[in-house]
């Protein structure tokens, strides 16, 4: 029997009972629909966990400091310091592409009537051109001319109103601050600003710290209600921040640095921090194990990824096999439909067999309608699932204000995976009543009324 005559034959079998049939596939339409949807959830979780991660610094990055002051048992010891030197050798470790220093500083600003505590963080311009940050306005802090300012797209809600001390986040009222056309002038010399007025230790006033102008080179691309790692940030040319900190704090000790047992500032300036840019994810916790074994603390997005990631390898097998219940059930009703068949077609079996068609062709066309059952099942399933995915996404972007923009992630493979699964399940269903159907006696199966 040509194949052509199988499927013209499966094809009016289950045409001929299209209430069974159209039962029997709503069986796999939902079970179909069920495991989509729950891996898609599982899949979802994930994807919106790892670009979560991306935004907060990358999966190829990691954060070098000292802030350990104390050992395990307590006890003080001594701070191993970073400076340039130290950020060479980081930078020679294997698969590391980069290896800034980060000068940190608390300055305060004013503008008008405005004033704010400003953050700045000095990077190196290799740094800074690595760290897709999106620029809306402006461009980031250039090599050459002197300090400049980069802000991030929320630092204007760190600015208050200097007579009442009230925020944004207080009054939702955004400060009159222009921070990309107008002056701003910034102290750096904050301790001398708050003790302006009084008397020092030999009697002297202490005079109000030097207000300086600091222009701005661009401001991060969002709103105030875009978030990201670097949304509060203010950033700064490391080399151009130092020549500006060295020239206000001449011969005086730089905020945050380390002095001799004099009181008098060191030659060199030392960092708290490094900015590290491994090649490769999978080299990350090799590079922070190396670093590690240098006396500094490390740390990176690849140990919360490789937590979150076995987490949502849990979510992923119990939503799937919660799924899957609802295809097994739907794998019976295949099989019952089937065997329902074989009783009603006997004759016809016993037909087929007295004429000596080949065994392999009534196991086929047994095999043939199961397999049509799955396909259509699952094909259905699969459209249903899409619009259960596009109501699920909707409610959830709604209910959490667009932080789970994807909460039902369905993917082409899993399109592919589940279409072949359930065109799979039909078959073994259908397997073991084309078995029967071939063992049928002819003679019997004749006789048959």
């Amino acid at each position: 029997m040509r194949y052509l005559d199988l499927l013209r034959m499966s094809a009016s079998n289950l045409l001929r009972r299209k209430l069974r049939t159209a039962l029997t596939v709503l069986g796999v339409i939902i079970g179909t629909a069920s495991i989509v949807v729950m891996v898609s959830l599982g899949l979802g979780l994930r994807k919106s966990s790892l670009e979560q991660i991306e935004e907060y610094g990358g999966l190829t990055t990691i954060n070098v400091n000292n802030y350990s002051y104390y050992n395990d048992s307590g006890e003080d010891k001594e701070v191993e310091r970073i400076d340039d030197k130290v950020v060479q050798t980081m930078a020679q470790i294997p698969h590391v592409e980069l290896a800034s220093p980060i000068l940190e500083l608390n300055v305060l600003a004013k503008q008008g009537a405005y004033e704010g505590w400003l953050w700045i963080r000095g990077m190196s311009q290799e740094a800074l051109q690595n760290m897709d940050i999106d620029v809306g306005e402006g461009t980031l802090p250039p090599a050459d001319g002197g300090l400049q300012l980069f802000y991030g797209n929320q630092v204007i809600t760190n600015f208050y109103k200097a007579k009442t001390n009230e925020y944004y986040w207080e009054t939702g009222e955004v400060p009159d601050v222009d921070l990309m056309n107008d002056p701003l002038f910034v102290i750096f010399d904050t301790e001398a600003y708050w003790q302006a007025g009084s008397q020092d230790n030999n009697g002297q006033t202490i005079a109000p710290p030097k207000k300086y102008i600091i222009p701005t080179c661009g401001i991060m691309a969002g709103d105030l209600e875009t978030y990201s790692q670097n949304c509060n940030s203010v950033f700064a040319d490391i080399d151009a921040l130092k020549m500006e900190l060295k020239k206000v704090y001449k011969n005086k000790v730089i905020p945050g640095q380390p002095t001799t047992k004099s009181g008098k500032p060191y030659k060199d300036i030392y960092y708290e921090q490094v900015y590290i840019r491994v090649d490769s994810m999978d080299h990350v916790q090799e590079v922070q194990k190396a670093i590690q074994d240098m006396g500094y603390n490390a740390d990176s997005n690849a140990e919360w990824m490789e937590q979150t990631q076995s987490q949502m390898a849990m979510i992923q097998m119990v939503l799937g096999g919660i799924g899957a219940v609802s295809l097994f059930v739907a794998a019976i009703g295949i099989a019952n439909t089937m065997m329902m068949s074989i009783y009603e077609r006997t004759k016809e079996i016993g037909v087929i067999k007295v004429l000596g068609c080949d065994m392999r062709n009534i196991r086929s066309m047994f095999l043939l309608e199961a397999g049509f059952i799955g396909f259509f099942g699952g094909l259905i399933g699969l459209v249903l699932s899409e619009i259960i995915s596009v109501i699920i996404n909707s409610v959830a972007g709604k209910a959490s204000e667009g932080y789970y923009g994807q909460l039902s992630y369905i993917p082409l493979w899993l399109i592919a995976v589940s279409l072949l699964f359930a065109v799979l399940v039909g078959m073994v269903a259908g397997f073991f009543p084309a078995l029967r159907a071939m063992k049928l006696s002819p003679l019997a199966a004749i006789r048959n009324e």
